[in-house]
């Protein structure tokens, strides 16, 4: 019997050591977010770059006049951005609100190819065969409004020579509900708190599929794949082709969340869904050469898409604290407590740099609630289950 505990103490301890590597990479990002800067240098002169913003709208007949309204009193020259809608597949009155609200309207009819890549490939075709010509573009959600500096922050960036740009993707009216209050946390550890530790340390800031910014010359020489999640998709092939993301964490866009998770059920389950096809079919050829040639780039690339879903890490650290307090192991103990206490730093860190509302902070407390939720949609997901194709999230 004792033989049979001590194969199980170090089966835990193991598994422990593997958490282990992945809370201590999170911690290293932690820590080096406190060096990274938080505003963009301004550019010297007047602003140059024409930028053209792609929304790819499906039935958002209610929200699009909103995020319209908003891109028309951006702090930059009018003359320099035009707003571009691609109403896909609609039944309702997306395109006639698109018009109303001054953007050029594509109205596009394809049943067989839906989805958001395939949306954006064909306005981008539109887009390249007008006279005007841009330097960069913006792929905007049709539920997102933008800060108002956003566009001059994106220019002086180009203007240094950026490339592929992140913008800062949070939640809008995280106060709505206690279930978006949370999604706010884990957006804001996930899109703001990592991506500034990567450019503390040289990695890539990934792609958050809203408010990225690419330079003319990269939608040229790349398109969007029709996967579940074409921005992750999207930016392993810019790594793999020698490109690297940098964010611009005061240039925000915010985006309306679900107020339920019953309401997230499908947008999760096809994140998740896609993240693992991701993991599948890049990670290894990521790590092979980045060992080929070191490239903290490509390694950052690979871990991120290797660290599961924060919820998973968290229960399972749990987990392992439990099993080690009944399997009477004082070093899993410990080791448990460790990667619990690790995880609280970096969620605590994360809203502290974000200027979180102290309400963020609260809405800590309905945290099991979300852990298991997500549990459940991850072990659905990998159990075969979820989506098959782009589904729309419903809107509150």
């Amino acid at each position: 019997m004792d033989t049979v505990f001590d194969l199980l103490r170090m089966g835990l301890l193991a598994s422990e050591a593997g958490l282990a590597i992945l809370v201590g990479y999170l911690l290293l990002l932690t820590a080096a977010a406190l060096f990274a800067p938080r505003r963009t240098p301004e550019r010297q002169g007047p602003p140059t770059a024409r930028f053209a913003f792609l929304i790819p709208a499906h039935n958002e007949e209610r929200l699009l006049p909103e995020v319209l309204a908003n891109l028309a009193g951006l702090d930059y020259p009018r003359e320099l951005y035009t707003v571009f809608v691609v109403a896909d597949n609609c039944t309702d009155g997306t395109a006639a609100a698109g018009r109303a609200g001054g953007a050029e309207v594509y109205e596009r009819f394809n049943q067989a190819e839906r989805g958001k890549g395939y949306a954006l490939n064909w306005l981008l075709d539109q887009v390249a065969a007008r006279p005007e010509g841009y330097d960069a573009v913006v792929v905007l959600d049709a539920d997102t409004v933008v800060s108002p500096n956003f566009l001059r922050v994106m220019d002086a960036r180009l203007a240094r020579g950026e490339r592929v740009i992140q913008s800062y993707y949070a939640v809008r009216d995280p106060d709505a509900a206690w279930s978006v209050a949370l999604r706010s946390v884990a957006l804001i550890v996930l899109h703001y708190l990592r991506p500034q530790g990567r450019m503390a340390l040289g990695g890539t800031a990934g792609l958050k599929g809203n408010g990225m910014v690419f330079a003319a010359e990269i939608v040229r020489r790349h398109r969007f794949s029709g996967s579940l999640t074409e921005d992750l998709e999207y930016h392993m092939e810019l790594v793999k082709g020698g490109e690297r993301a940098t964010f611009a964490p005061d240039a925000v866009v915010e985006a309306e969340m679900p107020n339920t998770l019953r309401a997230s059920d499908s947008q999760n389950a096809r994140w998740e869904k896609g993240r693992i096809e991701m993991l599948r079919r890049y990670v290894p050829g990521l790590l092979k050469e980045a060992a080929r040639r070191p490239s903290f780039v490509l390694f950052d690339a690979a871990m991120e898409q290797i660290i599961p879903p924060f919820s998973v890490l968290a229960a399972a650290s749990v987990g392992a604290l439990g099993a080690g307090v009944a399997l009477q192991s004082r070093p899993a103990v410990i080791l448990g407590a460790t990667l619990i206490s690790g995880q609280v730093v970096y969620v605590v860190t994360g809203l502290a740099l974000a200027g979180a509302p102290p309400k963020t902070y609260k809405a800590l407390l309905y945290a099991p609630v979300l852990v298991v939720w997500k549990i459940l949609i991850y072990l659905r997901v990998l159990l075969g289950a979820g989506p098959k194709g782009w589904v729309r999230t419903a809107r509150n």
